[in-house]
């Protein structure tokens, strides 16, 4: 490297760092340390509370999923008895049309978990709107009573439902 270049590197760094640069003082440092941070927390709904939310209580109402339906059928566990060994009281499972039609455009594959939807212990809620995207449906129905819990294997759908704010159960391999 000749002799040129090693004094222009030089003087790159020395401009960088010049004595003269503006320091903030020290204090100022540590007072912005002392203020404390406030924090805006929202509300949380009374409807997650049992307490307050009096139409929340036994025998359950449990919107089902197409996911939940068909994993629960992968785990052999039956839809009824499972959730009533899961929340320890009456639970009734509840599809929505959009449910139903969902389940039907998938076909062969999903036969046996169509056979366990139209099961006659599971109550079957008709749907108003147009479309058959269940998990919106699923959505706008807990939105307007919040008395149901949600079974679903939908991560996407879980989230929803946790910022609506209502209760939701899902199968897990244990």
């Amino acid at each position: 490297m000749g002799k040129a270049k090693k004094t222009r590197k030089f003087a790159e760094v020395k401009r960088l760092l010049s004595p003269k640069d503006i320091k903030p003082p020290k204090e100022k440092q540590q007072h912005k340390k002392d203020e404390k941070k406030v924090r805006h927390v929202e509300k949380v709904s009374s409807a997650l509370f049992f307490k307050y939310n009096t139409q929340l209580g036994p025998p359950y109402q449990v919107l089902v999923d197409t996911n939940f339906i068909n994993f629960s059928i992968k785990n052999k566990i039956d839809l009824v008895r499972g959730m009533m060994d899961c929340l320890y009281a009456e639970c009734t499972p509840i599809v929505t049309d959009c449910v139903m039609a969902e389940l039907e455009k998938l076909g062969q594959k999903y036969r046996v978990a169509l056979k366990v939807a139209k099961d006659p212990r599971v109550e079957r809620l008709p749907c108003s709107h147009k479309g058959t995207y269940a998990d919106d449906c699923i959505c706008e129905r807990v939105a307007q009573a919040k008395c149901y819990i949600v079974a679903t294997c939908d991560r996407d759908l879980r989230r929803r439902i946790r910022k609506v704010g209502a209760r939701r159960g899902w199968v897990g391999r244990a």
